[in-house]
């Protein structure tokens, strides 16, 4: 694996992180990432990591918990840095991040059409839950 200088995002680091998120095709028009990562940055239970070479901004991931469960979000390594290990990487950072804050399981939500992301997350450990997740727009939106 390749050396990557991990840290928490800083004020100057949000517009490139977003620029990422959307080059890797993680944003959705009905979220904004700016008000994600401000939100993740006000909290003592959430924060999101960066992960530089050279310099530039490569890997990132959003992790919190509630206490019990551990999340990550927004997990993205720059197209063209990817099969590097950076994703690796990351999301050991993640972990660590949980586990300094004493949560002991990480549960994340992937697309089922997303094979390369199920693949990865498996080739790390992760099992595929028997629950079903539900969801409410409490906007009055039409569910997606």
């Amino acid at each position: 694996m390749s050396a990557l200088a991990i840290s928490a995002i800083t004020d100057a680091d949000v517009e490139p992180v977003v620029a990422l998120w959307q080059r890797c095709g993680l944003t959705r028009p009905w979220n904004d990432p700016h008000a994600d990562i401000a939100l993740a940055r006000r909290r003592d239970n959430s924060t999101v990591l960066i992960g530089r070479e050279g310099g530039a901004i490569v890997a990132t991931i959003m992790v919190g918990h509630d206490g019990h469960r551990g999340w990550v979000y927004y997990v993205a390594v720059d197209p063209d840095c990817q099969k590097r290990g950076f994703g690796r990487l990351i999301m050991a950072a993640a972990e660590e991040w949980l586990r300094a804050a004493g949560i002991s399981k990480l549960q994340l939500l992937v697309r089922r059409e997303n094979e390369a992301a199920n693949a990865f997350y498996g080739s790390l450990g992760f099992e595929l839950s028997t629950s079903v997740m539900f969801q409410k727009w409490l906007d009055g939106r039409t569910p997606t």
